[in-house]
């Protein structure tokens, strides 16, 4: 797409988008869509990523984006890394990392909005009680005083992208040094980052928070510097009296209570996760009039609905539901609309089950195929479509497909079951 091109598209969408643009103007560099997609995968470089990774300025993939909207597979990005390697340990790392998002993916279909409340206490001995549920002003308009959290939240709102591990600093000093609750954070996250899914994004806060987690993320200073080259630190008004100078021993004394409560029983949500099967794969059902449903977790012009039915009309529908509650972005319209230009889908926007029937009627539809998500709001709409049309769901290639139940408890058990798979490439 050109620059004159997009500038029309991001023109046209500001005035089909108002509300968006009134809350989030901004528009991010990235370009949505599988072109630009590939350009980036073609880019990657597993063995400086697992060297650089840390560093705010880190050899990272860049991929976020394209792997949350499905428009690359965390198999393909798995097989490229291992094509660009001598062995697979020289991809381990970055492997290691799109296990986490599977992982998550995993967590999210088990629990669905149980990612929203807490899994376990948290492990500061505080109560959730003890944190305020309202985001302060001064984090969300990047005015705290402190150069790396102000820069970090400028980069968040203007930029739709953060560095893991600014997003692990950023997320560390809102619940552990202003004591707020992780879901006023990951509210925030979810508004602006173009990768920001309930998955991923509610469950790494739980992992900082430590209701997801044996024991609190937090930092200081000296892990700061260190990974960003003191780029802050030198420039920074609070830096004579910076809250993250001290050792690890004096933060935890001053941000926890020493005597911490013994842990609590097993919540449910955390039971639900001990013994979670990997459902088979659905095959592609016979249809003689199917329609496809295009929706926000798949958008490749490769994936499992378009190819099994190529010529099939298809549609998109702008959730207004979602539209109306104020939480999406402009940034992230204008990478969806850049991804949906590359389909060969119809637009549409309104109540998304409505839309998807009226539209199967004009086409004589006998069936609606769509693409796998584990979003209740998914279930939820196709549990509505289901009430007159018959719905079949296609899976992508998956990461892994383990034989046995996964304990989902924490990564590392997930891990130690399916890090053999996953670094030789057997989805």
């Amino acid at each position: 797409m050109l620059a004159s091109d997009r500038a029309q598209l991001i023109d046209r969408l500001r005035g089909e988008f108002p509300a968006a643009a009134a809350v989030d103007p901004a528009v991010a560099a990235p370009r949505g869509g599988r072109r630009a997609a590939e350009a980036i995968l073609a880019a990657l470089d597993p063995v400086a990523y697992a060297a650089t990774r840390n560093h705010l300025h880190g050899a990272v993939t860049r991929l976020a984006p394209y792997l949350r909207h499905g428009v690359l597979s965390l198999a393909e990005v798995r097989t490229a890394a291992l094509s660009r390697v001598p062995a697979p340990h020289k991809a381990a790392k970055l492997i290691n990392e799109l296990g986490w998002r599977d992982y998550y993916q995993r967590v999210y279909a088990a629990i669905g909005d149980g990612v929203w409340r807490d899994i376990e206490p948290y492990k500061t001995g505080l109560t959730a009680a003890d944190y305020a549920p309202a985001l302060p002003a001064d984090i969300e308009q990047g005015a705290t005083g402190l150069a790396c959290i102000d820069a970090f939240s400028s980069a968040l709102r203007t930029t739709g992208y953060l560095h893991n591990h600014a997003r692990m600093w950023l997320a560390a000093y809102v619940v552990h040094f202003r004591r707020v609750q992780w879901q006023a954070g990951a509210r925030w996250f979810l508004t602006h980052l173009l990768d920001g899914d309930p998955a991923s994004n509610n469950l790494s806060w739980q992992w900082v928070a430590s209701t997801f987690s044996h024991k609190p993320y937090y930092f200081n200073r000296e892990n700061l510097e260190r990974n960003t080259g003191g780029e802050f630190c030198r420039r920074c008004p609070l830096q004579a009296r910076c809250p993250l100078e001290g050792s690890y021993e004096q933060l935890a004394a001053r941000l926890f209570v020493a005597d911490q409560p013994a842990a609590a029983a097993e919540s449910d949500a955390s039971a639900r996760l001990s013994r979670v099967a990997s459902a088979p794969l659905r095959p592609a059902v016979p249809a003689r009039r199917p329609v496809v449903w295009i929706h926000g977790d798949n958008l490749s012009p490769f994936s499992p609905a378009l190819l099994a039915h190529p010529g099939a009309a298809a549609l998109w529908v702008w959730d207004e539901d979602l539209l109306a509650q104020g939480r999406v972005s402009f940034k992230r319209i204008v990478f969806l609309a850049e991804c949906l230009a590359e389909l060969p889908v119809t637009l549409r926007r309104g109540d998304v089950a409505a839309e998807l029937l009226r539209f199967a009627a004009a086409h004589g539809a006998d069936q609606v195929v769509t693409n796998a998500s584990p979003s209740p709001r998914f279930a939820a709409i196709r549990a509505m479509l289901a009430r007159t049309l018959p719905v079949a769901v296609l899976d992508p290639a998956p990461f892994v497909a383990p034989a046995r139940p996964l304990d989902l408890r924490r990564f590392s058990r997930y891990w130690r079951q399916v890090e053999q798979a996953a670094l030789a490439g057997a989805g």
